[in-house]
């Protein structure tokens, strides 16, 4: 049974293969939209060590063996810091606008501020940011996405010392000073609310930091480190925000922002107690930081139940958390069932706990899931769960402006798989089509929505999966690194070029329909 039914006929938008005089609806986007396709250091870099670059903490964590699925790092990745300009020119081809790119904190300051800076890293920032200007596409950079230096983890313990909050702010400072009079647009951190659960209670990304039941680590605290962690993140982004209003923005004259990990959490009943359950959820995962940014607070919610665990804003941290942001990034890509353990006792699982919020969350209900099941596990295809993110975030911060910075479709890659299937990708079609439907239908209701980021530009290093799941718009042979275009390419270059989204009988040669 499907729980809801959008483009019951898929949209492809491959206008050429409509059969002809078939009826359309268009619905445009305004014309300073941006369309672009994300990436990160880490997952496409490469370049391990080369030219003055510093360990990261990626870099030692995928050193280590078990830690990734399939054994594999991201010394080579895709090959991105030698192969930069062909992966422009893919972009161009798209007819992209706009790229979303991290920059490696340890390829430009190897030891953070206790080194020297990597003129070296300096020049490959340039050159990329160069060249994506003289294709017209603008740079939308991300100053950390989940890789910092090592050296900072092994001298003070990183995001759990306030220590981190200057070493962030002088990274920040020399991108500002070094690419700011070309980048417009800034994001200070790319999922911290995934970064810390991962990293200090679930310990499966760097640091490997947890406690029981949340995990067996051989260090760590569960119930305390993410908190400590988020605090200091949320007041390093403050930092830099502070360095970049005084210092740099307007004579620079761009934005900036910061990108949250957005699930939509639907409650599992009609319940009160779930539907409250369903709003602490949010409370507990993206409320966690934006609350703070925007209002200068911690979330009720968060104060009500953990108490002294949660870290207290001095005066002057609130003077600095009053500078906030310009935009707020959304990376959505799927939504879960919530269920109240509170007033209910739950089975163990993410959420649950007290300092989760009691909040259990489940993609299923009834043993039915939320929207279409896919090879992930963690992916469910709903799309609603989109329109409803970018309303909850309009109207819990003023309608602040947003970008969706990530949104994409992941699928196992199984060593059965032919390349020919990798590049008929009809399930990313259906997958973005219906989420792009949705998107719109919350601009349509007055959501300003600025942008829309496909995850991602190539299959890439896909952290503790490794390269065993294929998130691109174009395909990569591991081996050779050869890119080859998918299906998706070609849609996402005609939903860009026509600027619109078509619903109307699928072609002929697409035969499946997405129930979303």
């Amino acid at each position: 049974m499907k729980l809801f039914t959008v483009c019951k006929s898929i949209a492809l938008l491959v206008v050429l293969l409509l059969p002809p005089g078939l009826k359309s609806h268009s619905s445009l986007f305004p014309s300073n939209f941006l369309f672009g396709t994300a990436s990160s250091s880490y997952q496409f870099e490469g370049a391990y060590l080369s030219e003055g670059k510093g360990l990261s903490n990626w870099d030692v964590f995928t050193h280590k063996p078990g830690n990734i699925i399939d054994g594999s790092n991201g010394d080579i990745a895709v090959d991105h810091y030698h192969r930069y300009l062909e992966d422009i020119n893919l972009m161009e081809s798209l007819g992209v606008n706009s790229y979303r790119f991290s920059i490696s904190w340890a390829r430009i300051l190897p030891k953070g501020r206790f080194g020297h800076i990597n003129t070296a890293g300096i020049n490959f920032y340039n050159n990329l940011i160069d060249a994506l200007l003289l294709k017209g596409i603008q740079p939308f950079v991300t100053l950390t996405h989940f890789d910092s230096p090592q050296h900072l983890e092994d001298t003070y313990g990183a995001w759990l010392s306030p220590k981190s909050q200057e070493d962030f702010g002088y990274f920040a400072d020399i991108c500002f000073k070094s690419f700011g009079d070309r980048v417009k647009y800034w994001v200070t951190f790319n999922e911290p609310n995934y970064q810390v659960i991962l990293g200090y209670r679930l310990g499966e990304y760097p640091p490997s930091h947890c406690s029981r039941p949340f995990g067996n680590c051989s260090r760590g605290n569960s119930e305390m480190e993410p908190f400590i962690a988020a605090h200091n993140v949320i007041l390093s982004h403050a930092t830099a925000v502070h360095k970049y209003r005084t210092k740099y923005q307007r004579e620079q004259g761009g934005s900036i922002g910061i990108v949250l990990h957005a699930a939509w959490f639907e409650p599992i009943s009609n319940s009160t107690a779930d539907k409250l359950a369903a709003e602490r959820s949010q409370s507990f995962f993206m409320n966690w930081f934006l609350d703070p940014i925007t209002y200068g607070k911690y979330p009720v919610e968060m104060k009500t139940i953990l108490g002294t665990i949660l870290p207290e804003f001095s005066s002057k941290d609130k003077e600095k958390l009053k500078m906030g942001l310009d935009f707020i990034g959304i990376n959505h890509y799927t939504s879960y069932y919530i269920r109240d353990c509170i007033s209910s006792v739950c089975e163990p699982g993410w959420g649950a706990t007290k300092t989760e919020g009691f909040c259990r969350r489940s993609n299923q209900r009834n043993g039915v899931p939320i929207g279409e099941s896919t090879s992930l596990e963690w992916l469910n295809v709903y799309p609603p769960g989109m329109e409803k993110v970018i309303n909850y975030v309009k109207e819990r911060y003023n309608n602040i402006p947003m970008f969706i910075t990530e949104n994409g479709y992941g699928e196992i890659n199984t060593p059965n798989s032919t390349t020919e299937e990798y590049l008929h990708d009809v399930k990313r079609v259906e997958y973005m089509t219906c989420y792009l439907d949705a998107l719109l239908t919350a601009m349509r209701n007055g959501a300003d929505v600025r942008g829309y980021f496909s995850w991602s530009l190539l299959d890439n290093f896909e952290w503790t999966k490794g390269y065993t799941v294929r998130f691109g718009l174009h395909h990569v042979d591991y081996t050779t690194l050869k890119r080859t275009p998918k299906l998706s390419a070609t849609w996402y270059k005609q939903v860009i070029e026509k600027n619109r989204i078509i619903k109307s009988q699928t072609p002929e040669n697409i035969q499946e329909h997405l129930q979303c």
